[in-house]
């Protein structure tokens, strides 16, 4: 990798803990306030977001497909534009509608910005060289929550929720875009080692989905990620609900980001020795001692730091084991069209976290809602040990 390269891998990195922060933990980190001053109920607050990551989803596919013919700069330019415009118009709304609409536009920006699409841009740039680009971005932009929840609190509760919003269409127009603009950029002034950018060959993405281990993967980061996301939606109430006060909650929900962080950095120096299926199966088991941890806290610290090691470091891991299992079980080829078919899945069940998990919350409190993701986290591991049997 060359110097350039590498410069252009961190300001990615920047950009991505800026992007994530403002369009995807931006609703968590000022939900207390948006109960308090839109007059809106949880639920109907929650199906924004909901039907942002719905839209995620089903564009997934198709922006891999345009990273693979070349296109992965623009979208990560022009998405930062405008999740920024839309995050400043929702900051106006008046109407429940014009909150729906706003936030399926604000799930295009995802769809093109985020991870995925960063992944692929990385992996076609760089080749074999990537997984050093995906761990780098990965271990940066570990702190986009730990940079979310303290600039929501404080904002929330200096100008309201419209300001808070606005706050954080700043960051993504006066940081993420800059970022993603200047790495697209450097990184261009390499070779291209991921070979040559052509469309996906017809029934290339159709012949992966006749693997057995493509539905067993996306089950298992789709669980993962319904439990991550529903934990992460509502972890300002439900650590207020287990008895944390609300500096703490924000303390402890500040946390979960350099936890990320933590668990990349042990796989890293684990190196080889880690082998992908033993990381997997881990992952699962620590996001079921969070859930657990939560389940049983009635105030005690020690279970509020439990969660957010647990949580952290084992969620921290999934975002380099997805790409990398990905590429190692599937192969490399097509990988964006690839990438995209699979984040189908934990992209739909991050999708339905928000609105299901306020509807838990409505129908048995915040014990059922931690009971499912209980039960979320079991599966997976379910899932990881099918996948061991398979050699994986």
């Amino acid at each position: 990798m060359s110097r350039d390269e590498s410069l252009g891998v961190w300001l990615l990195a920047i950009g991505q803990t800026a992007g994530f922060a403002a369009l995807v933990y931006m609703f968590g980190a000022i939900i207390l306030s948006l109960e308090d001053g839109s007059g809106w109920s949880r639920a109907e607050l929650a199906l924004g977001p909901t039907v942002a990551l719905v839209t995620q989803a089903v564009l997934a596919p198709f922006s891999g497909r345009l990273v693979d013919q070349g296109f992965g700069g623009t979208l990560l330019g022009g998405a930062a534009v405008l999740g920024g415009l839309c995050l400043a118009l929702l900051s106006q709304v008046e109407a429940l509608w014009l909150w729906y609409a706003l936030w399926i536009v604000i799930g295009v920006a995802q769809a093109a910005s985020l991870y995925e699409t960063c992944f692929s841009f990385l992996t076609r740039r760089l080749g074999p060289e990537a997984r050093r680009g995906i761990i780098r971005v990965t271990l940066v932009a570990g702190f986009a929550s730990t940079f979310a929840f303290p600039l929501g609190a404080w904002t929330g509760a200096a100008l309201g929720w419209r300001g808070a919003i606005l706050v954080f269409a700043a960051v993504e127009l006066l940081v993420t875009l800059p970022a993603n603009l200047l790495g697209v950029r450097l990184m261009r002034r390499g070779a291209r080692r991921g070979g040559l950018m052509v469309a996906t060959p017809r029934g290339a993405v159709r012949a992966v989905l006749r693997k057995p281990e493509f539905w067993a993967l996306a089950g298992f980061f789709g669980l993962l990620m319904g439990n991550h996301m529903m934990l992460t939606t509502f972890a300002l109430p439900i650590l207020a609900e287990r008895g944390a006060t609300a500096a703490v909650a924000v303390l402890v929900a500040s946390t979960v980001g350099p936890m990320q962080v933590a668990g990349r950095v042990l796989l890293m120096l684990g190196g080889a020795r880690i082998q992908a299926g033993t990381a997997a199966r881990a992952i699962a088991i620590g996001m079921s001692l969070a859930s657990l941890a939560l389940l049983i806290a009635t105030g005690q610290s020690g279970l509020f730091l439990l969660y957010a090691v647990c949580q952290g470091a084992s969620i921290g891991v999934q975002s380099i084991l997805r790409p990398l299992l990905t590429a190692e079980t599937l192969g490399q080829e097509n990988f964006g069209a690839m990438s995209g078919a699979l984040a189908m899945a934990p992209l739909t069940a991050s999708a339905a976290a928000p609105f299901l998990g306020a509807l838990l919350i409505g129908a048995g409190g915040v014990t059922l809602l931690l009971s499912v993701t209980l039960v979320f986290a079991l599966g997976a591991f379910g899932l990881a040990l099918w996948l061991r049997a398979r050699g994986i």
